[in-house]
This record gives structure tokens, sequence and C-alpha cells, in this order.
């Protein structure tokens, strides 16, 4: 589905659990680490023995705080209560959460589009453990058996609430990736939606445009970009579908079965006194003091529009819609510091984004090894056309790999750079050799141009750099000879 039919209007609201970024859980010691054997990271405490008592986490509190100041949000006091209900993978059948008065209230997301969607809240509360059904369908109606892991339950959360203000699929994507960025960039959550450091709960309603909010129903869980795409579309098409037949939708919790493509129902729709809340005991209300405030808000670092900005100044006229994207992609890649350096040694600009977005993006585990000013010498090679493109991404892949001096690893590969003279000469012989394909790209036929140049790379063993053989072809058309 691309799009809702005439007459119809989706309504997404977004919450978003990010897993914080601590060595150790919200209200205990053990380890907040991803991928430990089974029930190895527990304790008294996240596992609710009696007489265990929890201890706030102070660099989570931080953590929270920065994500409240990246989204414009007012800290405020805010008290954690206990969340009752059953799930067998929370070991004392409550979560500690925030629920009336939570740390970050309101707040604002641009995204790069300029679409605003507000946010109506981002508290503090502690994960749950993981729980994997085992045999039979693999899902909890037709499974054998479950296991449970409690390894999770207790790592820091922060659950971010969006208003009601995104209209499509696409919207809620752009969203959660912006809000991905910005979670990265300040250092609150790796972002990892593969690993479940970071989920998506969507509240998908219909109506008709103007009219007053529809129904709701909630998706769990959603862990990729794809899934979440793809289940608010279905959602809205499954409701516009159950409107239009006379039904009316039923306000309920629904799971997105990836296989089928489509929402299943799982339970009726919880509300607030359905957890039955109430102040926990054990912990104090949490005031952060103004300095402690301004101490966190000093420790954040540029945020991803700002250095969009930064990158898009560098380019100087107005980005190709390749580049924008280019853009967006370095910055969440957390690359776009490289492009800056690379510049600031004397690259250019266009070359430095293109070869960052491509070739060293691919290779992320080797892009903080790799030397600016070794990298601008390199593009500055390149766009000398002392080294073609092709060969520029060999050296480059080079540099990723060991490190080095460009032009070094160039004469090592045997990129030696054509004379001038030397490459005039081959591309008058080709163009004798080809004298139709000459006469139809002296006569304006552009597209005859790739043949030309393919005919003088290989002529010259691949060492002439396209970008030079088409300036020589283009300044001897316009000379006319």
């Amino acid at each position: 589905m691309t799009g809702l039919p005439d007459g119809w209007e989706v309504v997404v609201g977004l919450e978003v659990h990010c897993e914080l970024a601590t060595a150790t859980k919200l209200f205990c010691g053990c380890a907040n680490a991803f991928g430990a054997e089974p029930n190895t990271n527990v304790c008294p405490v996240c596992l609710g023995l009696p007489g265990s008592l929890p201890v706030l986490n102070r660099r989570a509190v931080e953590l929270a705080m920065r994500i409240g100041v990246a989204l414009g949000a007012r800290i405020a006091p805010s008290v954690f209560h206990r969340k009752n209900y059953f799930y067998p993978d929370m070991p004392k059948d409550f979560q500690i959460s925030q629920y009336d008065a939570p740390i970050n209230r309101g707040g604002r997301l641009e995204l790069p589009d300029g679409t605003v969607v507000g946010i109506e809240r981002a508290h503090l509360e502690e994960d749950t453990g993981k729980t994997t059904h085992v045999g039979g369908t693999g899902r909890i109606g037709g499974a054998d058996r479950a296991l449970v892991d409690y390894n999770r339950a207790g790592v820091p959360l922060v659950e971010i609430v969006s208003a009601p203000d995104i209209r499509s699929a696409a919207q809620a994507r752009a969203y959660v990736a912006e809000l991905r960025a910005i979670l990265v960039a300040t250092g609150a959550s790796d972002g990892r939606m593969e690993e479940g450091s970071l989920r998506v709960d969507a509240n998908v309603s219909v109506r008709r445009p103007g009219g007053p909010l529809g129904t709701r129903c909630e998706i769990k869980n959603l862990n990729s970009m794809r899934s979440l795409g793809r289940a608010i579309e279905f959602e809205a098409a499954r409701q516009i579908a159950q409107c239009a037949a006379g039904g009316q939708v039923v306000q309920e919790t629904r799971h997105w079965d990836e296989d089928r493509g489509e929402t299943v129902p799982m339970r009726s729709k919880e509300e607030a006194e359905d957890y039955r809340y109430f102040p926990e005991p054990d912990l104090v209300p949490l005031e952060p003091d103004q300095r402690w405030q301004a101490e966190v808000a000093a420790s954040i670092g540029p945020l991803p529009a700002e250095r969009r900005v930064r990158l898009l100044h560098l380019l100087g006229a107005a980005p190709t819609p390749a580049q924008a994207e280019q853009v967006r992609s370095v910055v969440a890649s957390d690359l776009d510091a490289l492009v800056v350096a690379a510049c600031e040694h004397g690259a250019p600009a266009s070359l430095a984004l293109a070869r960052t977005a491509n070739e060293v993006a691919a290779e992320p585990s080797s892009a903080a090894r790799l030397d600016p000013a070794a990298f601008a010498t390199l593009l500055v090679l390149e766009a000398s056309g002392e080294l073609a493109t092709s060969q520029s991404k060999q050296v480059l892949a080079e540099l990723l790999a060991t490190g080095g001096d460009p032009a070094e690893i160039a004469r090592r590969l045997g990129f030696e750079p054509m004379d001038r003279g030397e490459l005039a000469g081959v591309i008058e012989q080709v163009i004798a050799e080809h004298p139709e394909d000459w006469a139809r790209f002296a006569g304006g036929e552009d597209k005859v141009r790739g043949p030309l140049i393919g005919a003088v790379r290989k002529a010259t063993g691949n060492k002439a750099d396209p970008a030079a053989v088409g300036r020589y072809l283009d300044e001897r058309r316009a000379r006319g000879s």
C-alpha cells in the first residue's frame, strides 16, 4: 500500500523505547550488556527478591536529561511509580516507571523536511526481560514452551512519546530515523534496533481529514524501519476497510507478523487504571537542580540537524537530491567529522562527501582508523586527474585496511598518472579509429561520450582518468576540430 483511499487520513503517534548506554542497570549493579549468557546478569534487586532495595543509577538520569535537552523538553521533578501487571518476563510482577510526573515534559522534533512532531513526554523506566517461545509455531499461541531470560530486566529505558502529529508511514520512518540520530549523537543510546536497544510501538487510527480522532490500535515492539512502515500501512488499510464496511474499530493491542505482513490481535488495550499505578515506596522523588541540568546541557555536542547544515554549507551551492541524501546518511552514520576534517585539509567537499557516504560507510569498523589528512591527499589526487575514480577507490580500500601514504600506495599498485601529452595522443588515436562515434559526439550527441571514454580507458589499460578524458573531448568539440 502506497497511499490511502481518497477521503481518509491516518493519524500516528509513536512510543519509542530506547535502552540507555549505561554500564549497569537502572537500580542495581548488574551489567547492562547485550549478548551475555541468559540469566547471568541478574541479582536480588533486578529479580525482585524479598528484602532487596533499588538504588537509582545517576548516569541513567544524566542520559535521560540529555534526551530531554536535545528534544527541547522541560526537565521537571519526577516520581517513580510501580506499574503493576502480570508478565512472565518481569520477575517481580511490576515495573518501576514514571507515570504522571515524568522527568522530561513536552518538546518537539523537527524532521529534515521541516515537519515538526510534538513530544508529549520522555520518561525513565526499567526494561523487562525477554521471553522466547519454543516449538510449534514459535509464537505464544502455538508454542510448546517458553524460555525467559532476565538479563534485560532492569536495564534503563527512556520511553519517548510523540504527539499524534504523524500522517504517513514514510513520516513515521523519518521521525524514528531522526530521533535515533539524536539519541546516538547525545551518547544516550547506541540505537541498535537489531539488538532491541531501540523498539517502537505505533498507535494508529484513521479519520476523515479534519474530523475527530478515530479509535486507535497499538502495534507493539516494531524493531526495524521496514516493519514500522509496513505495519502502519497495513493497519491503516485494515481500519479503513472495517469502517467502510460499516463496522467499528476496537481499541486493542496488536502484534505485527512480519512473515504474513499483517497485524494480529494480542489483547484488549490497557488503560492507566488497569496498571494500578502507585508511587514506588523505596525511591525518593527525583529533582535535578539547575546546576546539574546546566552541566548536562553543556555536555551535549552539535545535534544532527546542525551537523547537516554544516555539511551543506561546505558544499556551497544548492545540493543535488543525491547529495542531500548523502548528507543525511553521513550524519546518521556519525562520519560527518571525517568529511569536515578532510575539507580542512584541502579536499573538495562534494568528493569527500561522496567517498565517505559510499566507500567509507561500507567499512564502518575501519573508518575510525582513516587519517583525515591522508584521505584528503587521496581526494586531491583524484580531483586533479592524477588518479582515475576506480584507482582512487582501490587506494582508499588500502587506506581503510592498513593506512599509509596515498601516493605510495598508488605507485605500489601501478597507478602512475599519465602525462597529458601521452593521454592526448591516445585520445586522438581513438577518435581516428572511431570516426562515426566522434562525428555523432561532435554533432552534439552526448550519449556516445561513454563509449569514447571507455575506448580510451581500454587503450590505456584503465590508467586514463575518465574525467580528464571527458574534459579533453569537450574541449576538442568546442574548438570545432
